[in-house]
């Protein structure tokens, strides 16, 4: 893909985390890889998207996390997706946001686990929330080490990463990923989503128990599975 084609890409998905609401003030980011270019794109930091172009988008190596070009620093959490797109090698696109409920459950440190059909749509499994890091990783490589951080709770539940394309942090926030930044942006939309809905369903009645692993499977086969059916060929 053509590079100033990848950056205005990646400016209109990060307009889209304001046009849903996901961001306020300047919390939160999308990136999108090119993997044979061997480069991502990402917002840059602290710039607010009123006032950001698509000539803004930065350009990092996916070889060593470097900035390649741009004028502006990129975001302070690109090595987050650094981490996460060298480990994570079918995703081409990241989004991080404070999202109100979604940060919510990070700041509570509990998983969202599959309550309904809504969640099992999109997400096989709970969305994990990933211990709090140490005062030494915090201290270190702190953004890396929040995507390492990641990926070794994945990799301890025997998560799929494509299968559940999602992830909180205690005490900070979510991050979600797919095939490339708009698909990363819709999984970012749905955890929004779901974990509203969880949060309501357990001031509803707090001992709901989750789905029915059954229903669970058929509600995420269907659109994902070999033999998925829902939507249009």
């Amino acid at each position: 893909m053509d590079i100033n084609k990848l950056k205005k890409l990646v400016y209109e998905e990060n307009l889209r985390l304001v046009k849903n609401d996901l961001v306020i003030l300047t919390w939160g980011n999308v990136s999108m890889a090119d993997r044979k270019l061997g480069v991502f794109v990402i917002k840059p930091s602290g710039v607010s998207y009123e006032k950001m172009k698509p000539e803004d988008m930065v350009v990092v190596s996916l070889k060593n996390g470097k900035k390649v070009s741009g004028k502006l620093n990129p975001s302070s959490d690109t090595p987050t997706h650094y981490e996460l797109y060298k480990k994570f090698t079918k995703i081409n696109g990241i989004v991080h946001t404070h999202s109100t409920f979604a940060t919510a459950f990070a700041q509570a440190g509990i998983d969202i686990i599959p309550l309904g059909t809504t969640h099992a749509d999109t997400f096989y499994n709970a969305v994990p929330c990933v211990k709090k890091l140490s005062k030494k990783e915090i201290e270190g490589e702190y953004e890396a080490n929040t995507g390492k951080a990641i990926i070794k709770e994945f990799n301890k539940r025997d998560i799929c990463y494509l299968e559940t394309p999602a992830a909180l942090l205690e005490s900070h926030g979510p991050f979600t990923w797919g095939k490339d930044a708009h698909e990363a942006v819709k999984n970012a939309v749905t955890l929004e989503a779901v974990a509203k809905m969880a949060f309501l369903t357990y001031s509803i009645n707090p001992k709901v128990k989750k789905i029915d692993q059954y229903l669970s499977n058929k509600h995420y086969e269907r659109k994902h599975g070999k033999n998925a059916y829902y939507g249009q060929k």
